[in-house]
């Protein structure tokens, strides 16, 4: 199965799903930006774009590496990716859905200052970094319109990484491997 950890930067998505690795036995972590780097490195460069997410290649890319480590390894992968455009995440989602591959959708959650707050205080990108800053609003925008309504929200705000990453262990636990998916609304 995977378990998917969404939400903006500052959330605590990277952390998180470490300690969630953790907690389920048989995880791994699979960071699919990665994905994202190697379309970033082909020479010469892709039509250029300020997200790798807006290549069409990379959202397959990410399915057909998730669904051959699965077939490889078996057990759960534990993904910590930012995704706010619904149409990319409804092809994920999909696309796990049609190779069988039973999804968990969590959305780490906290308001704008405590997001702001984490994001000056990041040691490792350095504070107030503009590149996370940006992804705020399109955040607090996609939670508003439906990235909450099709995910499993986590409000992280008062809770450390490892209160939320038990929280979100725990509910696949209760609920079992079924997926959490919605279906996408069909084209007229």
């Amino acid at each position: 199965m995977i378990v998917w950890l969404n939400g903006t930067h500052g959330a605590g998505k990277t952390t998180t799903s470490a300690l969630v690795q953790q907690l389920i036995p048989d995880s791994r972590v699979f960071d699919a930006e990665k994905v994202g780097e190697t379309l970033m490195d082909i020479t010469p460069g892709l039509p250029a774009t300020d997200n790798f997410q807006h290549w069409p290649p990379w959202r397959p890319l990410v399915v057909e590496t998730a669904r051959r480590v699965l077939d490889y390894t078996g057990g759960t992968l534990v993904i910590p990716m930012t995704v706010l455009v619904e149409q990319y995440w409804h092809e994920i989602s999909s696309g796990l859905a049609q190779h069988a591959i039973p999804l968990r959708h969590f959305v780490l959650h906290a308001d704008q200052d405590t997001l702001r707050g984490r994001i000056a205080g990041d040691t490792v990108l350095g504070p107030d970094s503009p590149f996370r800053l940006q992804y705020l609003e399109p955040y607090a925008e996609a939670a508003r319109t439906w990235l909450h309504a099709e995910a499993e929200v986590v409000d992280t705000t008062h809770l450390t990484p490892a209160q939320a990453a038990l929280q979100i262990a725990e509910a696949i636990k209760s609920r079992g491997r079924t997926s959490c998916r919605r279906q996408a609304p069909q084209a007229p």
